[in-house]
């Protein structure tokens, strides 16, 4: 793909810094570099230079400046990078000065990844990957994200897209020999054997309790129970700051508070909810209806029991359109005891059994984050191939799946409309990395980027 447009942009973040990154990329990009700098450097070298603007050689920074040849670069074209200093007047003058090289423009949102996917440097799962990269807030979303940039949900799905072409060749061989019953008999029976194994690997992969999303978007946690069972006082010592409204009034929780929260490498929601009770007026019962979607949304419940409280949570079930799509599981609900430094510890005569904790002095507080931290590990874990990560992703995959069945439900009399269930498969497997026509999804995928991406 050859581009008009030069494009430019910040590519570190914003705001003053020790260094800050300005690239260029596009046919343009070897004239500003050498309309800014003198002595160029050669290409995949960097060299030390004053940059200066292009119409008055003012000097503008000191800085390093690197330049890559198309198509060794990493969108495909030629690609120019300034380092220079991060403070804000160096970076605007900077910008300012290669908006007066004609055929530069700033770039729009994650148009250089647009670019280098145009020009075969990725495709469009390794896009996703790597906007994930860039959003990765813990430890395990910076693995998945790095696995799914590299390519290795992208080799999983072209192998089998290979599978099905191999299986429609197949099946084309028992339409051009349909005159010779052997060979077209042994044909449709080879494809439907080799597509039947490849079911088979899809379904497996599909029914991965959502693993790859949850970690991309976050695991759960939902705190629940009475009014004043200490929900509130939770959440913040969790988060270790008054993310809610602590008080000894009954109901003062009246919608869903979220925070954030890295444990143990895993992204954790944990949220307050409002007490459950027999509600007082419309806007209690509302806060009650969140809480109990909330806690249907939750891969966790933390149940949470005060002195003398109810042990079993009155979970019911929530409106259809407040939960998450299509869960698989039931939430794992834990029991904690709060407020434990009111009360003399009697494992004996323990009417409710849980996990006793105090937000007062800190008891317990550690061993329910490594309770949290454990399931999240166990829910989140791998246990065979690369998990599935998009929304996207699952949905191509189901209708790949379904094209699959379909063709082995079918008539093998009928080689024509077989033929025409692999096309359907393969193409919607060929939609996940954009070996089809995929133009109606290149704008979400790639808006989701920042500008200089």
């Amino acid at each position: 793909m050859a581009s008009a447009s030069t494009i430019y942009a910040l590519s570190s973040a914003p705001g003053r810094a020790g260094v800050a990154v300005i690239r260029v990329s596009g046919p343009a990009a070897p004239a500003a570099l050498a309309a800014m700098v003198r002595k160029p450097p050669a290409h995949a070298q960097a060299a030390f230079r004053i940059i200066r603007h292009p119409d008055t050689a003012a000097p503008l920074d000191q800085a390093l400046v690197l330049y890559f040849a198309k198509p060794d670069s990493e969108t495909g074209e030629d690609v120019a990078e300034f380092q220079v200093h991060g403070g804000r007047a160096v970076v605007n003058a900077v910008l300012d000065a290669l908006g007066s090289i004609p055929n530069c423009r700033m770039a729009e949102p994650g148009e250089f990844a647009r670019r280098a996917f145009a020009n075969g440097k990725l495709d469009l799962a390794e896009a996703e990957g790597l906007a994930d990269l860039v959003d990765a807030e813990t430890e395990a979303q910076r693995i998945q994200a790095l696995a799914q940039s590299s390519g290795v949900l992208s080799k999983l799905y072209d192998g089998w897209r290979t599978c099905l072409l191999e299986g429609m060749a197949l099946v084309e061989a028992a339409i051009d020999f349909s005159d010779e019953s052997d060979v077209s008999d042994q044909a449709m029976a080879k494809a439907r054997n080799s597509v039947e194994l490849l079911a088979e690997d899809l379904a497996r992969h599909l029914a991965d309790g959502r693993r790859g999303e949850i970690l991309r978007e976050g695991f759960r946690v939902a705190l629940l129970g009475a009014p004043n069972a200490g929900k509130s006082s939770l959440l913040n010592a969790l988060a270790r700051r008054d993310a809610a409204i602590v008080s000894e009034e009954a109901g003062t929780t009246r919608d869903v508070i979220e925070v954030r929260l890295d444990l143990g490498g895993y992204p954790v929601i944990v949220s307050d909810t409002a007490g459950l009770r027999e509600a007082s007026g419309a806007i209690e019962r509302e806060g009650i209806r969140r809480s109990l979607a909330a806690a249907e949304s939750a891969d966790l419940v933390l149940w949470l029991v005060e002195p003398g409280g109810q042990s079993q949570p009155a979970l019911a079930e929530s409106p259809g359109e407040s939960s998450r799509v299509s869960r698989e599981t039931a939430p794992l609900v834990l029991t904690v005891l709060t407020k434990s430094d009111l009360t003399k510890p009697d494992p004996e005569n323990a009417s409710v059994p849980g996990l006793a904790i105090s937000t007062k002095t800190g008891a317990g507080l550690d061993e329910l984050i490594a309770r949290i931290t454990g399931v999240a590990a166990d829910r989140l874990a791998t246990r065979t191939g690369p998990p599935l990560t998009q929304t996207r992703h699952r949905q191509a995959l189901e209708a790949c799946l379904a094209g699959i069945r379909t063709f082995m439900a079918g008539d093998p009399a009928e080689p024509e409309l077989r033929a025409e269930d692999l096309r359907r498969a393969a193409h919607a497997l060929g939609r996940i990395t954009g070996r089809v026509d995929v133009e109606d999804v290149l704008g979400e995928i790639f808006g989701r980027f920042c500008i200089g991406k």
